[in-house]
């Protein structure tokens, strides 16, 4: 099924699983659905089963959203409970699109407790509620992590078989770059093992590019970078994340960020972008190194294509209600000579050194191998018997979703689509405050009414609902452009000033970073930042 095939059944309001292997686009194609209906005021609730998938979309965890949490099982004692809270059945009211990526990391039992509580909020013992469940996600990925026992996944709940699941299976390939990889990757999907190892074992190792490379366990990655980090000579510079919002989200978001809290580089420290940004020209999965760092302290990355990149900070945040409800801030840089498996899910990747000698669970090697855009960047450092195994059972349950997704797709086509697409829509009810029209105000001049009004920084950031280092950037824009604008009451106290002056001084210019390395812990960037408004004048 092609992704136009797709939308235009999800725009029907049917029940989905959008599933296909790895580089078909499902994370592509739920971002121009939710694009949809955004753009006709209709509300989806945008979830994952990991936090490291729902950043991929803005939004956040099953388990956070529907209230169920850590829990394991639900009481009616429990639902009592949820019902009463107020925040819940506000968010529960209008929400009648519930998209869940990466399903197959999802508990069949879980399923269905996110099931009863939406029944329990929309008081209607249809699926979910009544409300359209799109599933994204391949079975063949990881499956759910289980202590004890065989993992179930989604397909085997209770409420799966009366839910009417429309199955859209995506065909177009839109990741990797060569045949033979494609091939490769069938074959494991088939379990056909000795054509996998033929492959795998018989090929060429062209690529000239420096792999990242890929291990089973945190322990190995972590001491992997640590110790190539402290081979190289030279300052080390530390970017800190900044974050803003609800706490409890804000540490959810810090928890799968794959950018980490504490970032620690040095001139020619190899690194992986972990966001997509094609406009600055990576995507998640980008290598490259560090080649040196700019006037404002920022990071200059050379990538192995051979593209110079000044990397700016980027943003990770949940969005509810068309509301930023926690946001993080971060350069989208992570050490990248060793990562996880399990981390790399996601990824577009050039080069990989993938050791598979200690896979310890199906799908593992073809989750690592599916990260690749091209065989020729693959250095296998090793393999044992599991790697390249797949869940029979899911193998033929592969076979049945194709031939389902054919007959979904016969049966789109008889269907008068624009027709039914607009019924479903105006089923829908709009977003409240929907259809008010506004006259749109610069988000500058929104940050300078708030400075008008001699709120101070975290105070701003706080009613823009972004962080506070957006709000210094705009702080910086609007002093060079709007001479009347008055900062004097955030001025920072002289002592403060001469001391941050000094280190100004010190590093020979107006740079952030070299500042922050003279003066230690004792301010943090945004307080430097400040302090340079004031010195630079």
């Amino acid at each position: 099924m092609t992704q136009q095939e797709a939308l235009d059944i999800l725009k029907l309001g049917h029940n989905v699983y959008l599933t296909g292997p790895p580089g078909s686009g499902k994370t592509f194609l739920l971002n121009k659905y939710i694009a949809y209906l955004k753009k006709n005021q209709r509300r989806a609730a945008v979830t994952a089963s990991t936090g490291i998938a729902a950043t991929h979309m803005n939004g956040i965890t099953i388990h956070s959203w529907s209230g169920l949490g850590i829990k394991e099982k639900l009481t009616d004692q429990d639902v009592k409970k949820l019902l009463k809270k107020s925040y819940l059945r506000k968010k529960f009211k209008d929400t009648n699109v519930l998209i869940i990526d990466e399903v197959s990391m999802l508990h069949a039992f879980q399923f269905d407790i996110v099931n009863h509580i939406c029944q329990a909020f929309k008081n209607s013992f249809q699926p979910f509620g009544g409300m359209q469940v799109v599933c994204s996600g391949d079975f063949f990925q990881l499956p759910p992590v289980q202590k004890q026992g065989k993992p179930k996944f989604i397909i085997e709940s209770e409420i799966w078989p009366i839910m009417n699941m429309k199955i859209c299976y995506l065909t177009e390939q839109h990741r990797q770059k060569d045949n033979e990889l494609a091939v490769l990757l069938n074959h494991i999907r088939n379990n056909n093992l000795q054509e996998s190892r033929r492959i795998l074992l018989n090929r060429e190792e062209m690529s000239s590019l420096s792999p990242v490379r890929l291990y089973t366990h945190n322990v190995d990655v972590d001491a992997i970078n640590n110790y190539e980090l402290s081979k190289i000579k030279g300052e080390e510079i530390v970017y800190r994340m900044e974050s803003s919002g609800n706490e409890n989200i804000v540490a959810a978001l810090k928890k799968t960020c794959l950018a980490p809290e504490r970032l620690a580089l040095k001139q020619g420290a190899k690194v992986m972008f972990v966001k997509n940004n094609f406009d600055a020209g990576y995507v998640n999965g980008t290598l490259g190194k560090v080649i040196g760092f700019n006037d404002e302290g920022l990071p200059v990355v050379e990538t192995f294509r051979g593209k110079c990149i000044e990397v700016a900070p980027a943003s990770w945040m949940v969005e509810e209600d068309d509301m930023i409800k926690a946001e993080i801030s971060q350069f989208p840089l992570r050490l990248a000579w060793a990562i996880t498996v399990h981390k790399s899910q996601g990824m577009n990747l050039d080069a990989a050194e993938i050791d598979l000698s200690k896979s310890f669970l199906e799908g593992m090697g073809y989750v690592a191998l599916s990260r690749l855009s091209s065989l020729a960047g693959l250095k296998l450092k090793g393999l044992n018997d599991l790697a390249l195994l797949v869940n029979e059972d899911i193998m033929e349950l592969d076979k049945t979703l194709k031939q389902l997704s054919r007959k979904a797709a016969e049966s789109a086509r008889k269907t008068n689509k624009r027709k039914s697409q607009k019924q479903f829509l105006e089923s829908l009810p709009e977003r409240e405050g929907a259809g008010r029209k506004e006259k749109p105000v610069s988000t500058y001049r929104r940050t300078r009414a708030l400075v008008d009004a001699k709120l101070g920084i975290k105070e701003i950031a706080e009613q823009r609902e972004l962080t506070e280092a957006s709000i210094m950037s705009h702080l910086e824009k609007l002093t060079k452009s709007d001479p009347d604008i008055d900062l004097e009451y955030l001025r920072p106290p002289k002592d403060i000033l001469e001391e941050i002056r000094l280190a100004f001084q010190e590093s020979g210019g107006w740079q952030l970073a070299p500042a922050r390395a003279i003066l230690g812990e004792a301010f943090s960037y945004e307080e430097i930042r400040l302090a340079r408004l004031f010195l630079a004048e």
